[in-house]
């Protein structure tokens, strides 16, 4: 899925509110456990943005997990674990 590597790829470059952006296309137009899965990474990405900007980010982190926790990682082929785990350290969660 083209929209989950550009985002994994902004991910890993510290982008993390364009990554939200990419994200929120994939979101609408999914269902279920996709859906789901799609919500949790934007939520990610939005706690890690929040962090990075010094504006805290842990309600999003919280949210994120809530999400994302019960879903096998790898994902559609994406290992999202290392993102939550990069996340908590952030966030000191």
């Amino acid at each position: 899925m083209e929209a989950l590597r550009e985002a994994w790829h902004l991910f890993q470059g510290g982008r993390y509110f364009e990554a939200h952006e990419v994200l929120e296309e994939a979101w609408r137009k999914a269902k279920g456990e996709k859906r789901r899965f799609f919500q949790g990474l934007i939520l990610l990405a939005a706690a890690l943005h929040q962090a990075q900007t010094g504006r805290g980010g842990l309600r999003n982190l919280r949210k994120a997990e809530g999400k994302l926790l019960g879903l096998p990682s790898p994902y559609l082929g994406l290992d999202w674990r290392p993102l939550l785990e990069e996340a908590r350290r952030r966030l000191g969660a």
